[in-house]
């Protein structure tokens, strides 16, 4: 057992948090209860309660927690690489976001409910995530590509992030969507997370390609 109060705190935080990304596997954010979640811990609804006042506050910390390990991913590729071309980094990106559907997923899905339900410390401390994320982007840009200047860094930011909300609806597609989209003629192309990921990555670097020259 964990000691000290902060620990402890910590400690039945994260089990909340896995409780519920472990429904989250099999349920819709719609469909998934604080007693669902209560049913897969060993707390009741009100020592839930205590540290989460909705359901919306326990997704936001699941998404916290996602953005912190995607900014671990990012952190290991500046630490493993001393350069990398505009293709290797568009790789490599891809797959750190590929590692991480569950953070595109929530990303894509009930972002203003989680937000607009949860209490302000609860946000401030997932924005933080959130600027860190971008930071961690930032420093991979400024490290492997010199040439851009913080105009083209921002240009690259503004585009890609607001991009990543439409990764997982558009490269997760169900069985009834797919039926909808062949009866409707809809020319749709089948992208995985990977692939539509280093496509977009590679068209916004064109042009800061030095490292390529060097090969």
């Amino acid at each position: 057992m964990p000691k000290g109060s902060e620990e402890l705190t910590q400690a039945r935080k994260e089990e909340i948090i896995n409780a519920c990304a472990e429904l989250y596997e099999t349920k819709n954010f719609k469909d998934v209860t604080l007693k669902d979640v209560g049913a897969k811990t060993s707390f009741t609804r009100t020592l839930i309660y205590y540290y989460f006042h909705t359901k919306e506050e326990i997704f936001l910390a699941l998404l916290q927690r996602e953005y912190e390990m995607w900014i671990e991913d990012l952190t290991a590729i500046q630490k493993k690489y001393q350069q990398m071309t505009a293709n290797q980094f568009a790789d490599t990106l891809a797959h750190s976001l590929e590692r991480r559907s569950r953070l595109l997923k929530l990303m894509s899905m009930n972002h203003y409910d989680m937000e607009a339900n949860s209490r302000m410390e609860n946000l401030i401390a997932f924005k933080v995530a959130y600027g860190n994320s971008i930071r961690a982007v930032t420093s991979c840009l400024e490290k492997f590509f010199p040439q851009m200047t913080a105009a083209d860094i921002q240009g690259f930011i503004y585009a890609f992030f607001p991009f990543m909300f439409g990764i997982y609806p558009y490269t997760v597609v169900t069985e009834k969507q797919m039926e909808a989209l062949e009866r409707s003629h809809t020319n749709y192309v089948c992208l995985t997370i990977y692939e539509i990921t280093r496509s977009m990555t590679a068209k916004l670097l064109q042009g800061f390609d030095e490292n390529a020259k060097n090969e």
